[in-house]
């Protein structure tokens, strides 16, 4: 069974309605899906409500876990933890900071304010991930992506061993903007493998990573 906590809708820059997305990750054989839109003050409120309808109808008549979420996405890094608290309030269930890729402009110390963060669940793609960063994440609980979105996986390697040297739990997710994204049989475990993630670690994801953030998270 498939666990993805990282995807994007046409409610940011996906392509796919959420109800649509879902309705393909049903179809892939996904056990849970989080809907997780980019985010900030001016459209949390929007994001929020309308995927948890989708995510509420999705529950009723499909065999599927539909998490209502946002990425907070290149938002002043100092504004994280007071827009995460409220994404929460609003009802997001998983609140997904936007980490350093290397791919992108992300302001300098968004890493390290989001894993100081109470509110945040899952930083994503941090790029040169530094030891003082994941030693936090793990003291808080903050889980870090492992990535398969293009560019964004560029440093995969290095998440993995400052990540595994500081105790961190990681999440292999899609980062997807489209179904054509989404993890068919057998990709999530390669792009781990790819990641320089061992078997046993792969399978710790599987029985254990998926089940504690899903209880996090109060499901």
């Amino acid at each position: 069974m498939i666990y993805d906590f990282h995807t994007h809708t046409f409610l940011s820059d996906g392509e796919n309605s959420p109800i649509e997305l879902i309705r393909f990750a049903v179809a892939f054989g996904y056990r849970c899906v989080a809907l997780t839109d980019h985010g900030s003050y001016s459209n949390l409120d929007f994001i929020i409500s309308r995927v948890r309808k989708d995510c509420e109808l999705a529950e009723k008549y499909w065999d599927i876990i539909a998490v209502p979420g946002v990425e907070l996405t290149n938002v002043p890094s100092k504004s994280i933890n007071d827009m995460a608290r409220t994404a929460k309030e609003l009802g997001a269930k998983i609140v997904v900071a936007h980490g350093e890729s290397i791919v992108e402009n992300v302001e300098p110390g968004t890493n390290l304010e989001a894993v100081k963060s109470k509110y945040v669940d899952l930083l994503a793609h941090p790029g040169i991930l530094k030891l003082e960063e994941a030693r936090l994440a793990a003291k808080n609980g903050i889980f870090l992506e492992i990535s398969s979105r293009a560019g964004h996986s560029l440093t995969n390697g290095i998440v993995v061993n400052i990540g595994r040297e500081a105790g961190v739990k990681f999440l292999i997710n899609s980062d997807a903007h489209s179904n054509h994204d989404l993890f068919g049989s057998g990709m999530q475990e390669r792009v781990g493998l790819g990641s320089g993630l061992k078997k046993d670690e792969i399978k710790e994801i599987y029985n254990k990573n998926y089940k504690e953030f899903l209880k996090k998270m109060g499901f």
